[in-house]
């Protein structure tokens, strides 16, 4: 399939009014699909997607991913999440349940899915740049757990469906991403809006631990783009889509605050508990299988980002 195979399709997106499925919703929708956008706003907003109210295609549902109607659908994708390790301690039961009530629903509908899974399948990995083929090393009974778990879950009953029913699946096993929309209340402990934020008022910029801990940041535009060639493929196994710059905290933390023209002190905190010590992708398939790779560097993404949050704080 090419992009030209979008036309006209009925889409659901679960967590449509998020961060990354609103921007998702958007690029459907210039595609030529019809989306239908559900969220039950716990942690979407409804000025993700207000912008696409009243455009010919668009419909935003607020319901529970579990509970609507998924039949008569071309796709359907499921990113309806608890996305942050602030919440992962505050709710680990809805959690741990967003990844796998709403998918189950999607999946039974015998429907193409899209899976939004995520880097943290693979814990605290060993083997750094991660391949879709290393198992991970997760703490099951940790405070992450929840998430973590979650979202391998979800991939094994995207396998349980294809292999036993044929369902036709995708899974994006998606890493640190970053962007306008990005939820600028401070509420969740996402580095790029927590740090954004704290510079932009003149806080000090808190970090957990010393630092030294890494993560590789795509721009949401370069994730959109590799969403959407994942949805138009044939490859059916997980797929690591993220960015192959790996930069420290600490260095995101100093190049924030020098973007936002920010004099705010650094201040550690305690680390966070089972935080991760590195994080990196390896891309390799995502190239060879969708011809994709990020194209935005992270000083310009966080520049564009910086000038969002100038304006959605006033």
């Amino acid at each position: 399939m090419d992009a030209s195979w979008l036309r006209g399709r009925r889409i659901m997106i679960s967590g449509g009014a998020g961060f990354l499925g609103s921007h998702l919703a958007e690029r459907l929708l210039g595609l030529g699909a019809e989306v239908v956008a559900v969220d039950n706003l716990s942690t979407g907003r409804i000025e993700n997607v207000e912008h696409l109210m009243g455009r010919p295609g668009f419909r935003f549902v607020e319901a529970d991913a579990a509970e609507v109607d998924a039949s008569g659908y071309d796709y359907l994708v499921h990113g309806a999440s608890i996305p942050s390790p602030d919440d992962y301690l505050r709710r680990p039961v809805e959690t741990a349940l967003s990844n796998a009530l709403g998918l189950l629903n999607f999946l039974r509908s015998g429907r193409r899915v899209l899976y939004m899974s995520s880097s943290e399948v693979y814990g605290d990995p060993q083997v750094v740049p991660t391949p879709e083929s290393y198992w991970g090393n997760v703490n099951p009974f940790g405070p992450r757990s929840p998430y973590d778990e979650g979202k391998r879950f979800g991939e094994a009953l995207c396998y349980a469906f294809s292999a036993e029913r044929g369902v036709s699946v995708r899974i994006a096993r998606i890493h640190n991403t970053y962007g306008p929309r990005m939820d600028a209340s401070g509420r969740y402990a996402r580095a790029i809006p927590r740090f954004i934020m704290q510079a932009l008022r003149g806080e000090p910029i808190t970090v957990y631990g010393d630092g030294s801990q890494t993560r590789s940041f795509t721009y949401v535009d370069d994730m959109v783009e590799g969403l959407v060639r994942l949805m138009l493929s044939d490859h059916g196994g997980p797929v690591n889509l993220g960015s192959e710059e790996e930069v420290t905290i600490l260095e995101l933390a100093r190049t924030i605050r020098e973007l936002a023209g920010s004099s705010s002190e650094i201040k550690f905190l305690p680390p966070f508990p089972d935080d991760p010590r590195r994080r990196r992708p390896d891309i390799s398939l995502a190239r060879r299988v969708l011809g994709w790779e990020p194209r935005i560097p992270l000083r310009e993404g966080l520049r564009a980002t910086i000038e969002w949050f100038r304006g959605a704080v006033g």
